[in-house]
């Protein structure tokens, strides 16, 4: 057990454990670094309802956000936000929020990091890698420890449509963001230690910043939850008629569930009697994906859910026999570990940290040259897992030994051991 008076100040923006994504990642790392060591965790006041409701949480400061800023986010979202999602530009837009937070954090801490309150400084979201972290300038004798940081993946060539549709064409915001923030360069070049979730990123920030080896590591962000991991007793009785194929996520252009769809279309008529597709999720494709249902003669074939809590999903995967999820622009991909956790053979698309996920013993990963290819890859994988009963079985037990390592507990055990060596390295 790690020594309780080991003191950290934790920075995480976007910490939170009602909401979905970055903020509950957040959170999760909160919530086990906590148990480890004496934690000062500092994160916006957005997330201070959540934090009430915590009440074993005594040591979380929230930074105030202006009144004009608060302003400002409404007239940001309802712009960015109209219909579907302009990440881009909302992530563009919305920096000044975070350039505030970052500003008064360092105002607040600064004194208290010079003088030594503080074993360690470990900023963890935004977990992007365009945000500068002000407070590097006052590590100048305790260690600061950044990430796990992801991002920044592209679109692979062979899908400029969907690229299209998910705005990808204001990307070029990135590179001005680069030259022109203040203490973005700085940050990364300060940083002792850097957490990086996928290995596009880490090469990515190797290159732009020139880091060496010693001071980069590979740190996937994503965990699960131990109740995700699959036990003989917790496992639902299966529809010994059907194979369940599963989709876990938004419903948007990237994460393909499109294809997936197209995919069962194509298999011969024997094999499709013997599936059934479950999508998960919701969002601004779920009219055009029921239209395509409809127009393949799919609809007894794959159903919908919508929008479910998080808990939720666990029955859907513990129901299900294979995970299909060919999403082309993946940097972080939770859903992968936790249908691993539950015992099910994944089939990917390689572009991002979902296809360092998976490995060849625990599915199937695809290389997404093109929509045509990624389709009829997905269709003949998906008849292999269907008409093979022991690969399944094989995949399933070594899925599940593979999620183990993504436990939250164990990666913040992780997390604290890199504490202990950069602290035994200053």
């Amino acid at each position: 057990m790690v020594d309780k008076k080991l003191k950290v100040l934790l920075i995480i923006e976007q910490c939170n454990p009602d909401w979905p994504s970055v903020p509950l990642v957040g959170y999760r790392f909160f919530q086990g670094i906590n148990h480890l060591a004496h934690v000062t965790l500092v994160t916006h006041e957005r997330n201070k309802k959540a934090f009430e409701k915590q009440q074993q949480h005594n040591n979380v400061l929230f930074i105030l956000e202006s009144d004009h800023l608060k302003k400002y986010y409404k007239f940001v979202a309802g712009i960015a936000k109209k219909g579907k999602v302009n990440w881009p530009l909302l992530n563009t837009l919305t920096y000044p929020i975070y350039a505030e937070f970052n500003d008064r954090v360092y105002k607040q801490f600064q004194t208290k990091i010079i003088n030594g309150d503080y074993d360690i400084v470990h900023v963890i979201t935004p977990i992007q890698p365009r945000y500068p972290y002000k407070v590097v300038k006052a590590c100048q004798h305790t260690p600061f420890l950044l990430g796990p940081v992801n991002g920044g993946v592209p679109y692979p060539p062979g899908f400029r449509e969907k690229a299209r549709e998910e705005y990808a064409y204001l990307n070029f915001f990135r590179a001005i963001g680069r030259a022109l923030i203040p203490g973005y360069k700085e940050t990364y070049q300060k940083a002792d230690r850097i957490l990086v979730g996928s290995t596009y990123t880490l090469n990515l920030l190797k290159n732009l910043f020139k880091i060496p080896d010693a001071k980069i590591d590979l740190f996937y962000e994503n965990g699960i939850d131990k109740s995700f991991l699959v036990k003989d007793e917790s496992k639902s009785p299966k529809n010994k008629d059907k194979i369940n194929l599963l989709f876990v996520g938004r419903l948007v252009p990237y994460k393909c569930a499109d294809i997936v769809i197209e995919a069962i279309g194509q298999l011969e008529q024997s094999i499709q009697d013997t599936i059934v597709l479950t999508i998960v999720g919701d969002g601004s494709e779920r009219t055009k994906l029921e239209n395509l249902v409809e127009k393949l003669g799919l609809s007894e074939k794959v159903k919908f859910t919508g929008q479910i809590p998080q808990q939720e999903t666990l029955k859907y995967y513990r129901q299900a026999d294979i995970f299909c999820f060919p999403s082309i622009r993946e940097f972080g991909g939770a859903v992968v570990l936790e249908a691993m956790a539950c015992g099910l053979p994944c089939i990917v698309a390689n572009n991002g940290g979902i296809g360092e996920y998976v490995t060849e013993e625990t599915g199937f990963k695809i290389e997404p040259l093109s929509r045509e290819y990624l389709t009829q890859e997905l269709t003949d994988k998906v008849k292999i897992l269907v008409e093979d009963e022991q690969l399944r079985e094989d995949m399933s037990a070594k899925a599940v030994e593979r999620a183990r390592e993504f436990t939250w507990e164990n990666k913040a055990q992780k997390i604290v051991d890199v504490y202990q060596e950069m602290i035994g390295k200053r």
